[in-house]
């Protein structure tokens, strides 16, 4: 059937199809304007595990999603399609994070890996896989994006999406990332990990495109990374969760303060949402949760104001999704995605269908 007589054929209103792709969606990919490149990747946690297995358990999630959805009612009719990943990332995350393991409890136990021949061999043997993670999802964002499609990454952790912020770089000039978070992950290669989860936005300071980073809901850094803010001079904008609730406490709306995040981004924005950055009650899974935090309505209310402001998305990732024993962080997690796939899709002109309002 063409798309056209699938939209005619499908009930939104229905429990989506179990057969069906993300959201319960009746499309193929080539149907889709929306691909979601999910990365089951964790090979450098620190601290909590689970991430790797967030792409699932937010799939899973997903058909429980009501696709009537309040200020994007015709999202599904754009089709959103979750792509497979190939199976040695999901095999290779598990070996090599079984091989970060020593590493890891050899520097808690203060040793130097490098006096560990074997450790370092590892070591550089994670750091390799890791690189060549990033080029694998480079490429596979550039084959969707070269075919037409609007591309989001979900994590694993967050480190996987260095190799789609490579791939959006090679697309636009300058554009700035905003990143929710509770941590800066500002970290020069963490642990001895070039491509640590800790160190991602150290690492997409070194991509020339990337103007800007702003980062809203920080609650835990060290001197590195607040040195790393002082030398980029303006290119990091840190918003701590502190500063946030100060404001707030002190009479500012949450609309004002959003605002002035909003504008001190450059015209194109990809959008980085480490699931911690809200309060714990929403990932009480998470591999590394902080006390505090923003809500799911702040969440939303500020991914809104930037198309509302006029910027460009062009991209996102979600990342850090762990699933507990009760499903809660995936259902979560597949919520904030659609909600991320609606202001995509919107920024981009695609036709979502009009608010629906209510009389009060």
């Amino acid at each position: 059937m063409t798309k056209e007589q699938i939209i005619e054929n499908f009930d939104p209103s229905q429990p989506g199809l179990a057969d069906a792709t993300i959201f319960g969606l009746p499309f193929s990919a080539e149907q889709s304007d929306i691909i979601i490149v999910p990365v089951p990747w964790e090979v450098t946690v620190s601290y909590g595990a689970g991430a790797s297995e967030g792409p699932d358990a937010i799939l899973d999630a997903s058909f429980q999603v009501d696709l009537h959805h309040q200020e994007f009612p015709e999202l599904w009719k754009r089709g959103i399609y979750m792509d497979e990943a190939p199976a040695h990332w999901a095999k290779n995350s598990e070996k090599y994070k079984g091989l970060a393991q020593p590493i890891i409890e050899a520097l808690e136990a203060g040793e130097d890996v490098a006096t560990f021949p074997a450790l370092q061999a590892d070591l550089d043997k994670i750091n390799k896989a890791c690189k060549d993670l990033n080029e694998e999802v480079k490429n596979r964002v550039l084959d969707w994006m070269n075919k037409g499609k609007l591309v989001a990454l979900v994590g694993g952790d967050h480190s996987t999406p260095l190799g789609y912020y490579q791939a959006l770089a090679t697309k636009h000039e300058n554009f700035g990332i905003l990143h929710l978070d509770a941590h800066m992950d500002l970290r020069k290669a963490y642990e001895g990990f070039t491509y640590s989860h800790a160190s991602i936005m150290y690492n997409a300071l070194q991509i020339p495109q990337i103007s800007k980073i702003v980062q809203v809901g920080i609650r835990d850094f060290c001197k590195q990374e607040v040195d790393v803010v002082d030398e980029q001079k303006g290119r990091v904008l840190v918003h701590t969760d502190l500063d946030l609730n100060k404001q707030l406490f002190e009479g500012n709306t949450w609309q004002h303060i959003c605002d002035n995040i909003v504008m001190s981004l450059p015209k194109k924005v990809t959008i980085s949402f480490d699931i911690d950055g809200m309060n714990a009650l929403y990932c009480p899974s998470t591999g590394t949760p902080v006390p505090g935090g923003f809500s799911y309505e702040q969440a939303v209310y500020l991914l809104n104001r930037l198309s509302e402001f006029g910027k460009e998305i062009i991209g996102f990732d979600l990342v850090e999704v762990a699933p507990g024993e009760d499903d809660w962080d995936g259902n979560v997690g597949a919520r904030m995605l659609f909600q991320m796939c609606g202001i995509f899709a919107k920024s981009q002109k695609l036709e979502v269908g009009e608010k629906i309002s209510f009389p009060k």
